[in-house]
């Protein structure tokens, strides 16, 4: 049944300030190409027409963690005929082979059995598998460790079927500028691809850097390597650790809207846990989001949101549905009022960073968090579409 009903809560996602975002990133990496992550769904924020946005932009890149992200992307009809690659990041299961390397999946090797199958059904496939090796040089999660890399890539190298076009690495500590873990690992794999380069193994595409080391070891941007992985960064956001090269600009917008204003007496406690008591006489509005659609319960008397322009702040728990606020200084707001929980409204701004930063993680989980029942909506602040 058709419906004129809007969403109560939206995200609004500006196309034109991701590809001003991925262009910055561009610049910076050149020479090295910038691959895209679009796992997650672009991060929860739709990865269709995030890809449309990127490829528009010259992006010919793309990374995910799993198969029903890489088929999304190879089978897009905006990226068709662009010549764009989708790559697989993280590890490929032996079941999901065979369709990945028909559909002509970028496939990781993460130990010489993976590779022995990836090679078998391209074999019985008739086609040549393009494949990337993981190496593990202290993440301890997937690939290749890296005093048996040598080992196993010459093993892989003499299978049929294969074309090993690059070898990547990946970075734990890589949001904090100083750390010697990570300075460590940068000299640990360039010794690999020269050790590599001197057995008779050349790659064509060497890869170590994400958002992080971009943005704080900018030795990953050099020769051998020549591809940089961006994800979060893409998003405007950063690691609140690490510096910040790029003016970039927050791609989003999360809106919802006023459910009920009263003027409340003092002692009327809020919320689950009573954890707030009014003081005085005071003007709260409750509005229609809460933490299943991605507030975190940390905005619990701590955060702000914005209506017309004014800081109104989170007072008592937020709610799975609601949440309440302050709005003393918003004297004529009513129902149905719109409200800014991230983005701008008049000159006050409210970033996932912002939100992060009270929850003590990052803005991969604020994104990330955003409910199945927040509708996403492309706006862009340009005009485009």
């Amino acid at each position: 049944m058709k419906t004129s009903l809007t969403h109560r809560v939206r995200v609004e996602i500006d196309l034109a300030a991701l590809k001003r975002n991925y262009t910055k990133i561009a610049r910076k990496a050149h020479p090295a190409q910038v691959l895209a992550v679009m796992k997650a769904n672009a991060y929860g924020l739709g990865v269709g027409e995030y890809a449309k946005a990127l490829a528009a932009a010259g992006c010919r890149m793309f990374g995910v963690a799993e198969p029903f992200e890489a088929l999304e992307l190879v089978n897009a009809k905006s990226l068709s005929g662009l010549g764009c690659e989708v790559q697989i990041l993280s590890s490929i299961l032996p079941d999901e082979i065979p369709e990945m390397v028909a559909a002509g999946v970028i496939l990781p090797v993460t130990g010489l059995e993976s590779a022995k199958l990836i090679s078998a059904a391209a074999r019985r496939l008739k086609k040549t598998a393009k494949v990337h090796f993981k190496i593990d040089t202290g993440m301890g999660r997937l690939g290749i460790l890296s005093e048996d890399a040598i080992t196993v890539m010459k093993a892989v190298e003499a299978l049929p079927n294969l074309d090993c076009e690059g070898v990547f690495t990946h970075c734990p500590m890589a949001y904090d500028p100083k750390d010697v873990y990570t300075k460590r690992q940068i000299a640990r794999f360039k010794r690999l691809v020269k050790e590599a380069e001197e057995e008779g193994m050349t790659f064509r595409k060497v890869h170590m850097a994400a958002s992080d080391a971009i943005n704080n070891f900018p030795e990953t941007l050099k020769a051998p390597f020549n591809v940089v992985r961006t994800g979060i960064n893409l998003h405007g956001s950063f690691d609140p650790n690490g510096r910040r090269v790029f003016a970039l600009e927050s791609v989003l917008t999360l809106k919802t809207r006023v459910a009920q204003v009263r003027m409340l007496p003092a002692g009327t406690t809020l919320g689950y846990g009573r954890t707030w008591c009014l003081k005085e006489p005071t003007l709260v509005a409750t509005i229609s989001a809460g933490y299943a659609d991605g507030l975190p319960l940390a905005l619990a008397n701590r955060a702000s949101v914005l209506i017309k322009g004014k800081r109104c702040p989170v007072i008592g728990r937020v709610s799975m549905d609601y949440t309440t606020v302050d709005v003393s200084d918003v004297p004529d707001v009513a129902a149905g009022d719109e409200v800014v929980c991230l983005g701008s409204s008049g000159s006050e701004t409210i970033t996932p960073d912002d939100w992060a930063a009270l929850k003590g993680t990052h803005a991969y989980d604020i994104i990330c968090s955003f409910g199945s029942r927040v509708q996403r909506v492309v706006a862009s602040r340009d005009g485009e579409t």
